[in-house]
């Protein structure tokens, strides 16, 4: 007998065995039992969540052969339970859409959907990847999915809902279906080591949930990799052995180092992260992603809501998260989201990410740069930088060129010759006429002072020299 792989195995049967999906679950089951079943759904969600499952068996509770109506428990004995979980049951038809994109596919789903089902209660296609529909594919299909026969139900499942027109969203019922989360996908594996008679220490059985990223049949994908090692007990020994250590891991010590301006662990981090089969813009995607998460824990708090993170996890996440300001953190994400985009298209892609980690790891803390800056805009008001200041200010300015020039040139030897008097013209001083008195029609206006005192320049010129506002411009045209 062939063997099954366990993510076909242990493949849900009923609502309540759908894992992680309680919300789906419990609508979908409230819809059959009052009998407000729509005639379009779609489900979306990332991969081996359980949207196939979830299609086939709100098929299988409409058409079992043993109720008297649809149910929500069927039997999983009838004919049609078996032959839909096998997806060969005549009146449940399942369609690729990946590889059935064309309008011609459509038009003959629209003649078949006319007639009546075989043997059951309603004739029910479910579209798998219903996002690779061409245009074409997706107008023809409107009509029929508004008003289908009453015996018709369409259930389409997708990975990528934004590439679903909205003509058809608004004719279906959508359900989005969450990651698995960590305990969950653990408990699972607990209940198929059990009926497999396999023993697994807990440190395998988390270590393998995390490498499962939130999608069960991944996960269940590992599990059977590691069971056909031939192994009395899974260990965590085995998984090092076999399975990459889990990415998020890895992205946690870089930022760690990016922290302690360890230029050399980070390239390091990064080498045993493309090792193990990331590509460039995947890397600085999840690690954008991860900084993410420290930054929402930094400004909302390590129990905010908005992070999906087990309580092991979540603790030295918190503990991270404080390492940096929240400013840096906008920043990080500026940075790598740049070298996302450059390294897809570049001949010199690790270089160039590389040299943006080594960028991040040397940069100084964005706190301190921002309090210089801060510094420099304002100006200081205390007393000791104020005298400091006019220190500065009243010292002896440079002699002028000229006297410098000859003052380098003297010698002991050689006298210096007086310097050749300027003609009496240069030195009569242009007359000045004197300043008008301050008029009402030369002070500066209020509004214009306090745009003046506004620009920290002028507020740091002002404590520097003492000095109030004066319009010089209408004071030239009085002059």
């Amino acid at each position: 007998m062939a063997y099954t792989v366990l993510a076909r195995k242990y493949r849900s049967w009923t609502f309540d065995e759908l894992v992680g999906q309680q919300a789906v679950a419990t609508t979908l089951k409230n819809a059959i039992g009052s009998g407000r079943i729509h005639h379009g759904y779609l489900f979306t969600g990332t991969r081996g969540v359980g949207k196939t499952s979830a299609a086939r068996i709100l098929a299988r509770s409409l058409n079992c052969l043993k109720s008297d109506g649809p149910t929500i428990t069927p039997c999983k004995k009838c004919e049609s339970c078996t032959a839909i979980a096998e997806g060969q049951d005549v009146d449940v038809i399942e369609i690729d859409a990946a590889s059935n994109t064309g309008v011609d596919n459509i038009r003959d789903l629209r003649s078949n959907a006319s007639y009546r089902p075989a043997r059951a209660r309603f004739k029910i296609y479910i579209i798998d990847e219903v996002h690779m529909l061409s245009t074409g594919a997706f107008n023809a299909l409107l009509k029929t999915l508004e008003e289908p026969p009453g015996h018709v139900k369409f259930i389409m499942a997708t990975t990528e809902p934004q590439k679903v027109p909205a003509t058809i969203q608004s004719r279906c019922l959508r359900f989005d279906f969450r990651s698995l989360s960590i305990d969950e996908i653990s408990q699972q594996f607990l209940m198929i080591l059990k009926q497999e008679k396999v023993k697994a220490e807990d440190a395998a059985i988390r270590r393998l949930a995390r490498l499962a990223n939130g999608s069960m049949r991944d996960g269940l994908s590992l599990l059977d990799q590691l069971m056909s090692m031939g192994q009395d007990k899974l260990t965590a020994e085995m998984i090092d052995d076999v399975l990459p250590a889990p990415h998020d891991e890895l992205l946690t010590t870089l930022i760690g180092q990016l922290a302690d301006h360890d230029a050399a662990g980070v390239l390091a981090s990064l080498d045993a992260s493309l090792t193990a089969g990331y590509t460039l813009d995947r890397f600085a995607e999840a690690l954008a992603e991860q900084v993410r998460t420290l930054m929402l824990m930094k400004v909302c708090g390590a129990d905010t809501t908005l992070v999906d993170l087990p309580t092991a996890a979540r603790d030295t996440m918190a503990s991270l998260s404080g390492r940096f300001d929240s400013d840096a953190y906008v920043y990080m994400i500026a940075v790598l989201e740049e070298l996302r985009r450059n390294v897809r298209f570049s001949a010199l892609g690790r270089p160039l990410l590389e040299a943006g980690l080594v960028r991040l790891a040397s940069a100084v803390p964005y706190g301190a740069l921002q309090d210089v800056i801060d510094q420099v805009g304002t100006g200081s008001r205390s007393s000791t930088g104020a005298d400091e200041s006019k220190k500065k200010v009243a010292q002896p300015l440079p002699p002028p060129a000229p006297a410098r020039a000859a003052a380098s040139n003297a010698s002991p030897q050689r006298p210096i010759a007086p310097a050749t008097k300027p003609s009496p013209v240069q030195n009569v001083p242009r007359p000045r006429s004197p300043s008008p008195p301050p008029s009402p029609a030369n002070k500066p206006k209020s509004e214009d002072v306090a745009a003046a005192r506004s620009d920290p320049v002028v507020r740091k010129a002002m404590d520097l020299f003492d000095g109030s506002l004066v319009n010089v411009e209408r004071v030239q045209k009085q002059d």
